[in-house]
């Protein structure tokens, strides 16, 4: 148990905190996952699908 109980003011920061952490692990996991989609689908040159490799 507290010492002492926690004011109403930290119960809502807490709860915006949260949702603010949410939000951003989302946007950090989206471009994770938009940055590895796009890193597996160049060939070995790095050339994206569909180009050819210049010789």
């Amino acid at each position: 148990m507290a010492i002492h109980a926690d004011h109403e003011l930290h119960r809502r920061r807490f709860g915006r905190n949260l949702g603010l952490g949410l939000v951003l692990g989302a946007f950090v996991i989206l471009v994770f996952g938009l940055t590895i989609v796009k890193v597996s689908r160049q060939d070995e040159h790095g050339n994206p699908p569909g180009m050819e490799a210049s010789q």
